[in-house]
């Protein structure tokens, strides 16, 4: 791609694209391995730098909580410290001072008027903590026999949970009473008493099978609309029909980009009275600066940015965009091992470091939040998790990737993969947003302008590239029998709706009719799970292994348990730590020991550091699993051991994952069953070192990155797919299986 040669203006965002340096006063980060070399003009040092972004190898030392404490202790008391700009303004001074305030009378008297409203209010206008508190204090929650709710649905539990601690604050309430918050894994509220219900989207549909018409609500609010998950359009359709059956029940929609004329439409076509308000954020100026090529490794140029702006720029912190767990994790050791080195230097100041991600437990992700001393600079490195649905105090530099790791359908393994794939523009828009909350910032995007102009406009929806299992089953509970006459605000592909029915069919969670079955299938609702970890649990009690699935479940909501050192002598040790725990079954029964092995330390820290293992994510397992157990009790599921029958365990993790069955080809990759499509096992695997691959493997998950690879494995009997799914797969050669059907 070539780089533009004019300068250009996006979205509204001052856009500086340099295209010109003068060599003769440039500061140069040079190797003999060079490949790429980008220019960014700093303006405050009036001369430009130019950074080349090279291969070299850099020893990350062991990344550990204490090891971060030698640059600042833990906040007194282990609190969370939640974003508060203006802290030396009095409360009430402080939401006067947000835009959103100005147009107070307007929403309240236009959510009176019209039952529906669609609110455009740029990033940090104050749309996600003053709405509901407008609500609340003009009657929006007293009702004619009962107090009623003012729920507010976001995107991510960080954002759910940081909104709720800081309305609290501001209502000066304890969280949990007045206002609270629910979300996967973790409640607090008070029915009959909170008044304002902070949520993720997942949690109100769930609400909707005990409440089909949300009657303890008079004001739903679906807050940043424009990531239009999976839930968020499932969400979407449902209340249309429920605003359609309770006229009195008022919905505020609201983002920060959002095309408004196709949610008037949406809504209208029922005939609601909708109304639209556009509010402008009290923003700072953000200078856009591109690459003048594309870069050829994101993480390392990345990196090599954050530092140059640490070594060059004035004050203010930075925010990095990657794509997952594992490059913020790399990330932030290349970045923790570089603060070390300089922290002794007279003249630099201190860095600090803090990642974020979804599976880092909730009162890590709130640490980004945290002030800072002057002489220390703060860097997030994050996923999109940072893109919109939170503000981060401080930030006056950005930069990013241009890459985000999405969910894709796969017809042909009719599974979702992992796809790294580039921004929209919507999204670069708004990760270049973020330095310029509270003061002018600059945006560096690791790609060209050129490669700008031909992103997406907007991410496509994750209805329309997701498998609709999780979908179907809880329509399907909520009554929707008709699947293609569901008002979708985006309508996803047929085929994807066919696979997800033949797969709940085959999972046995709804019979021939489509309808859900008793008890599997309306069990299989109750847990926050994908469909195949639900059957997999609700059998395990009857195969007598209930306790190890418990553990394999739950250890596989938390993304990583192994923590793998970038390069250096940790990262041999932690290989090796790793081997020890292998075991040639594969990754989940591998799992199960290191949980097992956890449980048996005590859950000590200094055990799990010393083994290389997150200790905060095992933890997090052990939380996850408690809840999990109270789900199988609720349904009279005993709790019972295999005692080592390693076998037996697998056949129950077959009675989940059949569908994900692939057998070693001749050449050397694996076939999956269904559509002889190419697989490949992930090198983070414990069966990739293997002398011999197995014959037969269940993965749980595909990531496509250079090929598709599979994750999650488990060494399986090809007979065993057969004998526990039957009606899914046909045994023997492809002789004997023609001759078989012949005679039918």
């Amino acid at each position: 791609m070539e780089t533009s040669s004019s300068p250009a203006n996006y979205d509204g965002v001052p856009c500086i694209i340099n295209h010109g340096t003068d060599t003769n006063k440039c500061s140069t980060f040079t190797s003999s391995f060079a490949k790429v070399c980008v220019r960014f003009q700093f303006p405050t040092a009036n001369q430009s730098i130019v950074m080349s972004f090279v291969k070299q190898s850099i020893e990350v030392k062991d990344l550990t909580e204490e090891g971060w404490r030698e640059e600042r202790a833990e906040p007194v008391d282990g609190l969370s410290v939640v974003f508060n700009a203006n802290r030396n303004l009095s409360l009430d001074q402080q939401r006067h001072r947000l835009p959103i305030y100005e147009f107070k009378d307007y929403i309240l008297y236009l959510l009176e008027k019209n039952q529906v409203l669609i609110i455009k209010g740029e990033t940090g206008c104050g749309k996600s903590t003053q709405i509901a508190q407008f609500l609340a204090d003009n009657g929006w929650t007293q009702g004619e026999d009962k107090s009623l709710v003012i729920g507010i649905t976001q995107p991510r539990r960080v954002a759910a949970l940081s909104l709720a601690k800081r309305v609290a604050e501001e209502r000066r309430v304890n969280l949990g009473q007045q206002v609270g918050y629910s979300i996967r894994f973790d409640d607090c509220f008070e029915p009959g008493v909170t008044q304002i219900k902070y949520m993720t989207e997942g949690i109100l549909i769930r609400e909707m099978m005990s409440d089909p018409l949300l009657t303890s609500y008079s004001v739903i609010m679906v807050d940043e609309i424009h990531e239009r998950t999976l839930y968020t359009d499932v969400m979407l359709g449902l209340l249309k029909k429920i605003i359609k059956r309770r006229r009195e029940l008022r919905l505020i929609i609201s983002s920060a980009t959002l095309e408004v004329t196709t949610m008037e439409d949406y809504f209208a076509e029922i005939g609601t009275k909708v109304a639209n308000l556009q509010v402008e954020g009290r923003t700072y100026p953000v200078d856009i600066y591109f690459s003048d090529e594309p870069v050829a490794d994101y993480l390392k140029a990345s990196v090599d940015t954050a530092m140059k702006i640490h070594e060059k720029m004035t004050s203010g912190d930075i925010l990095i965009f990657l794509t997952g767990q594992e490059e913020v994790e790399r990330a932030v050791e290349i970045l923790v091992d570089y603060s070390r080195a300089i922290k002794d230097k007279p003249d630099s100041k201190k860095m600090f470091v803090l990642p974020m991600y979804s599976s880092l437990p909730a009162a890590d992700q709130l640490r980004v939040f945290e002030s800072f001393p002057r002489s220390v600079r703060k860097v997030v490195v994050a996923t999109n998790l940072a893109e919109a649905s939170v503000t981060i105090h401080g930030i006056a530099y950005v930069i990013d990737s241009g890459f985000v790791k999405l969910r894709f359908f796969n017809p042909k393994t009719c599974t979702d993969s992992l796809v790294i794939v580039p921004v929209s523009q919507a999204s670069a828009v708004q990760r270049a947003g973020r330095a310029g909350r509270t003061r002018p910032g600059k945006a560096y995007r690791l790609y060209t302008a050129e490669a700008f102009k031909n992103l997406d406009q907007f991410t496509i929806p994750e209805i329309k590239r997701s498998s609709l299992v999780p979908v179907i089953l809880q329509l399907k509970a909520l009554g929707i029998k008709n699947l293609l006459k569901f008002s979708f605000p985006s309508k996803p592909p047929e085929y994807n709706i066919i696979t997800a029915l033949e797969l709940l069919y085959a999972l046995g969670g709804i019979d021939s009719n489509g309808d859900l079955t008793k008890p599997l299938g309306l069990r299989m609702v109750e847990f926050p799970l994908d469909a195949m970890f639900a059957k997999m649990l609700l059998v395990s009690g009857e195969m007598g292994c209930s306790e190890e699935a418990l553990t394999i479940a739950a250890v596989l909501q938390v993304q990583n348990i192994f923590q793998q050192p970038a390069s250096g002598q940790h990262s041999i040790r932690a290989r090796n730590v790793k081997h020890n725990f292998s075991v040639e079954e594969g990754d989940l029964i591998t799992y199960l020991n290191v949980y097992n092995a956890f449980i048996e330390s005590g859950k000590v820290r200094s055990w799990s550091d010393s083994r290389y293992l997150n200790y905060k994510g095992l933890l997090r397992a052990v939380e996850v699993r408690a809840r999990l157990a109270r789900i199988l009790r609720r349904f009279d599921i005993p709790i019972v051991s295999a005692d080592g029958d390693v076998d037996l365990v697998r056949r129950c993790i077959v009675t989940g994952f059949f569908a994900n069955a692939a057998y070693l080809h001749p050449k050397g990759s694996y076939r999956t069953v269904r559509g002889d499509f190419e697989l490949h096992i992930h090198p983070s695997s414990v069966l990739y070192t293997r002398p011999r691959p197995p014959d037969w493997v269940l993965f749980v998950e595909v990531l496509h990155t250079t090929k598709e690879f599979m994750r999650d494995l488990t060494v399986i009997e090809s007979k065993w797919l057969y004998e526990i799914a039957p009606h899914y797969y046909e045994y023997g050669t492809d002789r004997e299986i023609v001759e078989k059907n012949l005679t039918k």
